[in-house]
């Protein structure tokens, strides 16, 4: 049954010659997938398109071989070639009802064209964006005049392959349009630069050369980022970008509009915890264009998203990473089933995925990237043979999943958590600075368990062997986790730290169970280098605490590079006061100070020191699961990390993946592990 409170955001709206059924629009993001894994990327969007997205969109879609993101796996349409491999996702849309977008790009000096070997172009001549040994070559009248007729073939080419709407894309620092935008990139004297009029002539070159080629039938989107973040040093919201609206006003069909780059669009709830929070930047795009306006900002609350659209803010909501936690968040929203949504946590593992070049990755929505390959369903799970019970040990975020799934899938389930709540180190890590929407991990699964007759949940329940026998349960899942260890081994040292009796020795466990340190320096030896030890450092700072923050990396937290945190949080910890000393190991702690040593020299320092927070490698609790072993179980799985340490998102895969091969065999769901899309040999091209 609708509910009526959000009937506004399911009416159809009108872009150019297409009318999409609701406001629900899933802009475009990657999935790590693209040219590669065609079907597999289809079935993702497909999926959307079920759940009651109006508008799905693709991804970077490279259209030239000057545009080569190798090894990354976005989408190309360089020729006719690649129209198949694209009209799978379309007609897989299609198939849902939905409206199909496809991203047009070129990368200018954004790409590499690592694979291709093609010159790289740029407004002016210029390094590259990424760490590649080559530079950018200004382009003449002969390229712009070739990048005019690329972009027109691609955008005729994706009418071909079925796309309903067609855009150009001028944002996140990544794309030639908004390179020619840049008065830093674009250092031209002729009439691609200079003025703002001058350096927008290529965008509205590219618009009205793809209105002119398919805008009869298809739509025309501007994707345009209007404030570039970095002050009077870029674009502004307030100066040039609204000037770049008001010049192209009335162009494309619709705008989406949002800031740039990348990692200020897609900003993580530690740092942006506010939906929303893109909002103040966007507002006046409404006031000067009569078109359609898309926006995103993590929006999850339905009631935001109707205020925004009767406050005349968007025509559409606009949504990534809150379509990749829920595929189904539109139709939760129209049934009145708002607290069944999974709240995106803005963690960025599916950022992460991309950048690593894998398929995409979710910590909320385990299914995200597995619906081809493992037929995995967000909202659908078969039953288990009938009158089937388990037995869960542990309430963390393995165990919870596991827990709920097979619950959904027609078992009797037995939680035992030996704590006094549930959650495990999701609920405990969210309780550390900038991580407190990561209890939406917990809340989801718990309000779902609590909705549930056939499950009974036991807390402060420590289980040993004989009692998990005693119970007689004969299908038995261990989410027991794993424990900081507190002996300095880590990825960087195997032999440990030696510490003297007097010194307090801490872990990340015992600070999120509420040990403080004493009085006195504090050192944080941060060895895992992940994203904990950045956190535990400011924490700590902003408790008053004086922080010294030691990693053997050559920067703070550097994997959080993949989810596009590092800078923010290395220049978070050195504005609050934390003292960093990166690119030495700790290999001695006595009463009072800290013997480091330089990873590349050897030389060593000493700093003072009154107590140490380990944060090096954790310890697997498989004591009840070696117990259990040979007593004659039907089911006996370790799951989570207790089974292997990872990150939270590898916890709830572990628990949904563990829960789903339940009662199925082996053999069965062996294979799924070796689905994958092949190239097939042959053709025009073959030698």
């Amino acid at each position: 049954m609708s509910d009526t409170r959000y009937s506004v955001l399911f009416e159809p709206v009108r872009i150019g010659p297409v009318t999409a059924r609701n406001r629900f629009y899933q802009v475009p993001h990657c999935t790590g997938m693209g040219h590669l894994r065609p079907r597999a990327d289809a079935a993702t969007r497909a999926i959307k398109a079920a759940g009651g997205w109006a508008v799905v969109s693709n991804q970077e879609t490279e259209i030239h071989p000057t545009s080569d993101l190798t090894p990354f796996p976005e989408h190309r349409l360089w020729d006719s070639r690649d129209i198949p491999a694209l009209r799978v996702m379309t007609q897989s849309v299609h198939d849902h009802g939905a409206l199909a977008a496809i991203e047009l790009v070129h990368n200018g000096y954004h790409a590499a064209n690592l694979g291709s070997r093609a010159p790289v172009l740029a407004p002016s001549d210029v390094a590259l964006h990424t760490l590649v040994p080559k530079q950018a070559r200004a382009m003449d009248k002969t390229d712009i005049r070739d990048l005019r007729r690329w972009h027109r073939a691609a955008a005729l080419r994706a009418k071909d392959a079925g796309f309903d709407i067609v855009y150009c894309y001028a944002g996140h620092g990544m794309t030639l349009a908004q390179h020619f935008l840049s008065p830093h990139l674009n250092t031209r004297t002729d009439e691609y630069g200079g003025s703002l009029e001058n350096r927008a002539r290529l965008l509205r070159e590219l618009l009205e050369d793809t209105r002119e080629a398919i805008g009869d039938t298809c739509a025309v989107a501007l994707r345009f980022a209007v404030d570039e973040m970095m002050g009077r040093d870029g674009m502004q919201a307030h100066e040039e970008g609204r000037a770049v609206v008001e010049m192209l006003a009335e162009l494309p069909d619709l705008w989406d509009v949002n800031v740039s780059d990348w990692s200020n669009d897609s900003a993580t709830s530690r740092f942006e915890p506010q939906e929303g929070y893109q909002t103040d930047y966007i507002r006046f795009v409404k006031e000067v264009t009569s078109k359609p306006v898309v926006a995103v900002g993590r929006f999850t609350s339905a009631d935001h998203m109707v205020s925004l659209v009767k406050k005349g803010v968007v025509d559409f909501i606009g949504a990534a990473r809150p379509s990749i936690a829920d595929p189904f968040l539109p139709q939760k929203i129209e049934d009145g089933r708002v607290d069944d949504i999974r709240e995106c946590i803005g963690c960025n593992i599916c950022v992460a995925s991309d950048n690593m070049g894998v398929p995409i990755r979710c910590t909320q929505n385990p299914t995200m990237g597995e619906e081809w390959r493992r037929n995995w369903h967000p909202e659908e799970i078969a039953p288990a043979p009938e009158g089937e019970a388990a037995l869960v040990v542990g309430a963390g975020p393995a165990g919870l999943e596991c827990a709920m799934q097979l619950a959904r899938r027609g078992c009797h389930v037995t939680l035992a958590e030996a704590g006094p709540e549930l959650g495990g180190r999701a609920r405990r890590e969210a309780g550390l600075k900038g991580l407190g929407a990561w209890s939406r991990v917990v809340d989801y699964r718990t309000h779902d368990l609590s909705q549930r007759a056939e499950v009974d949940i036991y807390l402060e329940s420590p289980l040993s062997a004989d009692d998990v026998i005693e119970l007689g349960a004969d299908h038995v899942f261990i989410a027991t986790g794993a424990r900081w260890r507190r002996d300095g081994v880590g990825r960087s040292s195997r032999s440990g730290i030696d510490v003297a009796d007097a010194v307090t020795v801490m872990t990340p466990d015992d600070i999120m169970d509420g040990m403080r340190p004493p009085g006195g320096p504090l050192v944080i030896y941060d060895d895992d280098q992940i994203y904990l030890g950045g956190v535990l450092a400011g924490h700590l700072c902003d408790e008053g605490h004086d922080v010294t923050l030691v990693t053997p990396a050559p920067v703070v937290s550097p994997w959080t590079e993949m989810t596009l945190e590092q800078e923010r949080i290395q220049r978070e910890l050195l504005e609050a006061g934390v003292t960093v000393v990166t690119g030495h190991l700790v290999s001695k702690i006595t009463d009072g100070e800290a013997t480091l040593a330089c990873t590349y020299t050897g030389r060593t320092r000493v700093i003072p020191c009154a107590s140490v927070v380990l944060v090096t490698e954790r310890t697997r609790e498989t004591a009840l699961y070696e117990a259990l072993a040979g007593r004659g179980l039907g089911t006996l799985e370790l799951l989570g990390d207790a089974a292997q340490p990872g990150l939270i998102a590898d916890a709830v895969y572990a628990g949904h993946a563990a829960a789903r091969a339940f009662g199925r065999p082996q053999d069965e769901v062996d294979a799924e592990m070796f689905r994958r899309e092949t190239i097939a040999m042959g053709g025009s091209d073959a030698g």
